[in-house]
């Protein structure tokens, strides 16, 4: 009985065939981007992918490796976008300062945290917004729906009222 090859079983025979015959050159330039053995299969690996899974509507087939080359590269340089947007966010994170932790006793926190509760709805929403989750007054008041001015407002009577609260219950 002998076998017989469908189209799509030939398909992937040329894909293999090509790739085998370009993967050598493109681990090279792959290698020579990055530096990183390891970094150069990913890069290799994932542009194949890529052409691969394009390899029937490529314009001429013949030209695969100017393809794989071009999806290297380009892979490549969204690597190097990325890092870079990574490095700035971490650099950024490490200037922050970093949280204080309070002498505060754990019954002292629970008791802030009462009061707080029990605070206006949108008080206590201007409150958390504001310093526990450490928003700008721009984003507090656009997700509260009110103005900046409005805002404050709500941050100062909140304090006020907590002032007034804790004063009431003494040290």
């Amino acid at each position: 009985m002998r076998a017989t090859v469908t189209s799509d079983d030939s398909a992937t025979s040329r894909l293999e065939d090509v790739y085998v015959r370009h993967a050598p050159a493109a681990l090279r330039l792959a290698y020579f981007l990055s530096g990183d053995p390891e970094g150069a299969r990913d890069l290799v690996q994932d542009a194949v992918v890529q052409v691969a899974g394009r390899f029937r509507y490529l314009r001429q087939p013949d030209s695969f490796d100017v393809y794989l080359r071009r999806t290297i590269i380009n892979l490549h340089t969204s690597q190097l976008r990325r890092r870079k947007v990574e490095r700035a966010f971490l650099a950024r994170e490490a200037a922050l300062p970093l949280p204080v932790a309070a002498d505060e006793s754990p019954e002292m926190r629970d008791e802030m945290w009462r009061e707080i509760l029990g605070l206006a709805p949108r008080q206590r929403a201007a409150i958390v917004l504001r310093f526990y989750e450490d928003l700008s007054e721009q984003e507090s008041a656009e997700i509260l729906g009110c103005s900046v001015g409005a805002l404050n407002q709500l941050v100062a009577r909140a304090m006020s009222n907590l002032r007034t609260s804790v004063e009431e219950e003494g040290p």
